[in-house]
């Protein structure tokens, strides 16, 4: 297996770096707190006369901003507000069924009283 002269003997560097944030991280060992816009491998782009040079850079993904962790705030406080309402809701259902539960006894309870009363004053 011998090197063939300008194909394989030289290397070429990939073209594009990676576009997810915790890929950017994990290549260039960043924390949590240091700013990934930075560190995005940006590629150069071939340079017009008379012009500055100019470079292009992939849109990050997966990049946490404080629009998304709103987002993510509003859905748990929604998330949340759901769960007292099912916990008021059912308290109150529970609360309602014991009374009907309650006057259907005494209701049951008074005609049977009438019952036996009118039983009672038929058999003297």
């Amino acid at each position: 297996e011998k090197d063939i002269p300008g194909l394989t003997d030289t290397t070429i560097p990939r073209r594009l770096g990676p576009k997810r944030a915790s890929k950017i991280r994990k290549l260039f060992n960043l924390s949590k707190e240091d700013d990934v816009r930075q560190y995005v491998v940006r590629r150069p782009l071939p340079q017009k006369e008379g012009k500055k040079a100019k470079t292009k850079a992939p849109k990050i993904q997966r990049l946490v901003t404080p629009v998304v962790l709103q987002r993510k705030r509003h859905r748990l406080a929604l998330k949340k507000k759901r769960h007292s309402k099912r916990r008021e809701d059912a308290a109150e259902y529970a609360k309602i069924l014991a009374q009907r539960l309650k006057e259907a006894k005494e209701r049951k309870r008074s005609r049977s009283n009438s019952r036996t009363s009118m039983s009672a004053s038929t058999s003297k």
